[in-house]
């Protein structure tokens, strides 16, 4: 059987480039091409210089797992051992299920000739089948990792939200609330309920003790130095619960949120702050709800 080595690179560059591609897809990751394409052109010299040498070190497990390190280092950086650990797990998942696919095809297509040399896995099937196994794979993930992810439990899917108004800010801690489709109705902007008391260091408490006369139209007891200043940032925002099927809440727009998770910060503009003028837990567990799609 003739083995090119061109074709085996250009099959190694597109598996490895796919495998990382869908492995940053699922761990909500922003990569740059370039460091996509470096990443897997290591795997597919590794894959040839396997194939091609006797030496037994190139079939070796552990040289194995440091050349999965390096890729993934090389593709995502990331910023920690425990991050890292991750990553490396979720692209050996993903390794796994495209093999499996791959193999699943090859049965199908079913190669007069193949040929395994040092772990490569070699035939005379189409490079369509390549692709076609890692479209299959890469939608099973995916599709499987959001099913997973809608039944994660509450302790965790809180984050850190960091919000931005006139040059002052705070910290708060909010859960991620499948529920929370807010929107301001004429934008669409996506509203983020907040707890009033969490609003104090930011915002004037004229606003904060009188919401309810602001949803009134009563403006008379906010000083005008502050209407000049937020007035047009205010927005009315209705809203639907178990408790009150017609609800309403004041809104503010901040001048930009940062939401950190435990693999990136996502930073947001025009994003409306529901004010709250109640607890959301009665423990104190969290003090704002943030809707999914915030975070997408």
């Amino acid at each position: 059987m003739t083995i090119y080595l061109d074709v085996v690179i250009l099959e190694n560059l597109i598996m490895n480039s796919i495998i990382i591609y869908v492995t940053a897809i699922v761990m909500r990751i922003k990569i740059k091409h370039i460091k996509i394409i470096i990443s897997s052109l290591i795997g597919a010299i590794y894959s040839v210089a396997s194939y091609i040498s006797n030496v037994p070190i190139y079939s070796n497990f552990f040289l194995k797992i440091i050349l999965s390190i390096v890729m993934v280092y090389i593709a995502f950086s990331p910023k920690s051992l425990k991050i890292l650990t991750k990553q490396i797990i979720i692209f050996y998942l993903t390794s796994f299920l495209f093999g499996g696919v791959a193999f699943a095809l090859i049965y199908v297509v079913k190669p007069q000739e193949i040929l395994m040399k040092n772990g490569l896995f070699l035939g005379t099937y189409p490079l369509k089948t390549v692709f076609i196994g890692a479209i299959i794979a890469s939608i099973i993930l995916i599709v499987g990792f959001k099913i997973v992810k809608t039944k994660i439990s509450k302790k965790d899917c809180f984050v850190q939200v960091k919000i931005k108004i006139l040059s002052k800010e705070i910290l708060i801690k909010a859960m991620v609330d499948t529920g929370n489709l807010l929107k301001e109705p004429i934008t669409g902007t996506p509203v983020i309920v907040v707890e009033s008391t969490a609003l104090e260091p930011i915002l004037p408490k004229e606003i904060l003790n009188n919401l309810d006369s602001i949803l009134g139209g009563d403006l008379e007891k906010i000083p005008e130095e502050i209407k000049n200043t937020y007035l047009s940032r205010l927005k009315l925002i209705p809203y639907s619960s178990l408790g009150k099927q017609n609800g309403m809440l004041v809104g503010i727009k901040a001048d930009e949120i940062e939401i950190e998770t435990e693999e990136e910060t996502i930073k947001k503009e025009n994003i409306i702050i529901g004010i709250y003028n109640k607890s959301l837990t009665k423990r104190g567990e969290y003090n704002g709800l943030i809707g999914i799609e915030i975070l997408n």
